[in-house]
């Protein structure tokens, strides 16, 4: 197998850590929307947790993404 075939297929394997980001995202603002739901004056709290669980869980994609670049060009 070629070099750069093999930089295409890691770089692929690499960025399947953003399908679970995605999902992970999707699971926190549907509990922030059941959570306000059931619980409107709870609002400001519970966002400030969805906030700090979304940048955690993004930051995950991005690292996804920084390997999936640094085994393509490196």
């Amino acid at each position: 197998m070629e070099l750069e075939a093999a930089k295409v297929i890691g770089a692929g394997l690499a960025v399947i850590g953003v399908i679970g980001s995605g999902i992970g995202i999707g699971n926190i603002f549907s509990s922030f929307i059941v959570a306000v739901g059931r619980n409107p004056a709870a609002r400001g709290e519970v966002f400030t947790m969805t906030m700090l669980g979304f940048a955690l869980v993004e930051a995950i994609a991005l690292f996804a993404l920084v390997i999936a670049l640094l085994i393509l060009f490196g």
